[in-house]
């Protein structure tokens, strides 16, 4: 500061001399002192820059083999997101480093810096919210596109999916946008395996034992149908009798099936039980009473 002022003061009496010898110590400080620090602190943030650009490629490079499609989308999404942060939190804090060390006053530039950062965070903070979330859900893999899912009270499958928002299309065909920051519960009904809960009632006199073995061999038939034996994941159970009353006796049948097939091998196994009940004289518990009943699926 000094040679500064001395600088203005022989500029302004035409000491052009004095102004250049002013100039080259200033200069020789500099060159001495502050450029080799910012030299160095330039190269390890692009060494530190680099080292996080190869980690995150060989992260991904790895999932993307191991794997593939869509759960492989989105650990390059997660990997491109965890590099743009890194990149930015190394450049910023190397800039914080040099810009002392070319005799920049920090703290009125962080002084309003904080001022507008407090601003903004106060109008930004959902949207914040909605990335955070975001984030955690493609990391934790919560769901996919295609899935079943219930979140935010909605119900539908996810055709859409990001950092800020989940797209969801409903069974009437209405299309849900839902902020990730409204995402607090996600019932996930298609992961994994799905559960087909069907309830065959039959009039209360027929013979327990019959039924149950006429239910296994519809179940174990259409277990073996080349047809629908991809779809179903493992044995049809029939645990018994659930419920006597009223003239009835209700059957119990479970079956396991891949996501989203439970559908299509509801409606094929309840035919077959209609059909076998009828070939078998099998009496329904009353006139115009159903006698399958699908009580909805349930998940792993």
């Amino acid at each position: 500061m000094t040679h500064f002022l001395s600088s203005l003061l022989s500029l302004q009496t035409g000491n052009l001399p004095d102004l250049l010898h002013y100039w080259r110590d200033d200069t020789l400080v500099f060159l001495r002192y502050a450029a080799p620090k910012i030299v160095l602190i330039i190269v390890g943030a692009l060494v530190l820059i680099r080292i996080v650009q190869v980690i995150t490629h060989k992260v991904t490079s790895l999932e993307a083999r191991r794997l593939p499609g869509l759960r492989g989308r989105q650990i390059r999404t997660l990997a491109s997101v965890i590099n743009s942060i890194g990149v930015f939190v190394i450049a910023f804090v190397a800039l914080l480093t040099v810009l002392p060390l070319l005799g920049l006053n920090l703290g009125p530039l962080l002084a309003s810096a904080g001022i507008a950062g407090l601003a903004i965070g106060f109008g930004a903070q959902s949207l914040v919210h909605d990335f955070i979330n975001g984030f955690y859900i493609l990391l934790e893999n919560q769901y996919d596109i295609g899935d079943t899912i219930r979140i935010a009270g909605v119900k539908g499958v996810v055709e859409d999916m990001s950092l800020r928002r989940t797209v969801l299309r409903d069974d009437d065909g209405t299309l849900h946008t839902v902020p990730n920051s409204q995402i607090t519960i996600v019932s996930n009904m298609t992961r994994d395996w799905s559960q087909l809960i069907l309830r065959v009632t039959t009039a209360y006199d027929e013979p327990s034992d019959r039924v149950i073995s006429l239910l296994k061999q519809v179940g174990d038939d259409l277990r073996h149908d080349p047809a629908f034996a991809q779809d179903i994941v493992g044995d049809v159970q029939v645990p018994g009798i659930d419920r006597v009353g009223n003239g009835e006796t209700e059957y119990l049948m479970l079956v396991k099936t891949r996501p989203n097939q439970q559908f299509g091998v509801s409606r094929e196994l309840r035919r077959r039980i209609k059909d076998c009940f009828q070939k078998n004289n099998i009496r329904a518990a009353g006139p115009g009473r159903l006698y399958v009943m699908d009580t909805g699926t349930a998940r792993s």
